[in-house]
C-alpha cells in the first residue's frame, strides 16, 4: 500500500499483532483488501460534515419499554429447595478465600 507517507501494510506484522493466522498465499489479496478499506476511510474523512448533529441512532424510532411491575410470582422458596444449605433467603456456599 501507498499512501501520502508512502507506508506499507506488512500483514506478517500485523497478523502477529492481532494473533492471526494468515496464510502466505492470502497476503496480497489481505493486503489489497485492508488498502480498501483504508481509501474508504479516507474518503470519509474527506466529507464536510460542518453543521451535521451527530445521531444517536440512525433510524428516528423511540424505544417502546414495558412498565416496571412485578410479572412472575416469588419462587424462591421453590428454587432453594433443591440447594444443600441456604440461611434467611440466601445460598450458602463454601469459603474459598482465606
Amino acid at each position: 500500500m501507498t499512501d501520502q507517507n508512502n507506508a506499507e501494510i506488512n500483514i506478517t506484522h500485523l497478523a502477529r499483532l492481532g494473533r492471526l493466522a494468515i496464510p502466505k498465499l492470502s497476503h496480497a489479496s489481505t493486503e489489497q483488501e485492508l488498502e480498501n478499506i483504508i481509501a474508504m476511510i479516507d474518503a470519509m474523512q474527506s466529507v464536510n460534515t460542518d453543521g451535521v448533529e451527530p445521531l444517536s441512532h440512525p433510524l428516528d424510532s423511540e424505544q417502546l419499554l414495558r412498565a416496571d411491575v412485578v410479572s412472575e410470582p416469588d419462587s424462591r422458596t421453590a428454587f432453594q429447595s433443591n440447594a444443600p444449605k441456604t440461611e434467611d433467603g440466601y445460598y450458602l456456599v463454601p469459603r474459598v478465600v482465606d
